[in-house]
């Protein structure tokens, strides 16, 4: 499997070819969808409301700060559809949660890394051991952070490992009290002022440990609402083709970023250097054997297996599923290719 630097490719029409109504859900109130804070081209969807447009419903849009917040919202009934890591991905699916991924908004890339603060005597990994490091609870980044670690042959006991959200670890940072941290932007932009990078999230991946962030839904929700799911990600690839195809109408300066700020925060440079740093999947790859569509050797059932594999052993989960092919699936991909046909 590659991990390498990939771009979506257009559904063209799907967006216009396809459409759902508020009667066409399962009981005709509004959607929830939970998202984070990363540059995604998609969230400025959110910002203009494109997604509700499209699928005609009322769709209240709400921001976490993690994953795993995220599929507590879920687990508790709050959100049908949330933008989530593999690693929160892999642990709530494990404790019984019944979602599925039907997008895959990026791969491990440069768009998270580990830090080290200025100042904080880190020059090399092996300098981590006895450091005061963090990353957001049960996270894609917490769950590297401690793959570094582990790698480096650094028990978890010999160093400081603060679970927090972003915004604390931000605030940590610049109080001096956290040393080195794995995050996301728009953190990840800021403590790049003060640090320098150790490792990205795509060399901890070529290092073995590879992750995904996706677009979940409910499984109820996913059988009950095709067309709104086959929509909603077509509007996603709609506006990253639009990144893709005109890099330029999403710079600094741009509109789209001023939006992306206001929406996810820090500034329109912070959300248009973000929007670089992604590492993104073709249509056609995502619905490949090699990631949604190979079911039990689909590439994302397998990263969330060995994910849970890892935290089982680090005793963050209590058991590994013998499979976690049912979590993802590339039916609502290929119904909005078919559309735009």
């Amino acid at each position: 499997m590659s991990f390498s630097r990939r771009y979506l490719l257009g559904l063209g029409a799907a967006l216009a070819a396809i459409t759902v109504s508020a009667a066409g859900l399962a009981d005709s109130k509004k959607v929830v969808v939970a998202y984070q804070t990363d540059a995604l081209p998609s969230s400025i969807a959110i910002a203009n409301g494109e997604f509700a447009k499209a699928t005609g419903t009322e769709i209240d849009f709400r921001r976490f700060n993690s994953g795993a917040e995220i599929f507590a919202a879920i687990a508790s009934g709050d959100v049908q559809i949330g933008y989530v890591g593999s690693s929160p991905f892999a642990a709530a699916t494990s404790r019984g949660l019944d979602v599925k991924a039907f997008y895959l908004a990026s791969i491990s890339g440069t768009d998270e890394a580990l830090i080290a603060r200025n100042g904080s005597k880190i020059e090399k990994l092996a300098d981590l051991k006895g450091k005061r490091l963090a990353a957001a609870p049960v996270s894609t980044d917490h769950y590297q952070l401690l793959s570094v670690l582990k790698q480096e042959g650094i028990p978890e006991k010999d160093a400081q490992v603060f679970a927090i959200p972003q915004p604390e670890i931000v605030a940590g940072w610049n109080r001096g009290d956290i040393d080195a941290a794995f995050v996301w932007d728009p953190a990840l932009t800021e403590l790049k002022k003060t640090g320098k990078v150790l490792l990205t999230s795509k060399q901890v991946a070529d290092r073995g440990a590879p992750t995904f962030s996706a677009w979940v839904a409910t499984a109820a929700f996913a059988k009950e609402n095709p067309k709104f799911l086959s929509t909603f990600a077509a509007v996603i690839d709609k506006e990253s083709n639009s990144f893709i195809k005109d890099k330029a109408a999403w710079g600094a300066d741009s509109d789209n970023a001023k939006a992306l700020a206001k929406l996810l925060g820090g500034t329109p440079a912070d959300q248009a250097n973000g929007l670089t740093n992604l590492s993104l999947l073709s249509v056609s790859q995502q619905a490949s054997p090699s990631w949604l569509g190979g079911g039990e050797k689909s590439g994302a059932a397998q990263i969330l297996k060995a994910t849970a594999e890892f935290l089982k052993d680090q005793k963050k989960i209590t058991a590994v599923l013998p499979s976690y092919a049912a979590f993802v699936t590339p039916d609502y991909l290929q119904a909005a290719a078919a559309a735009s046909n």
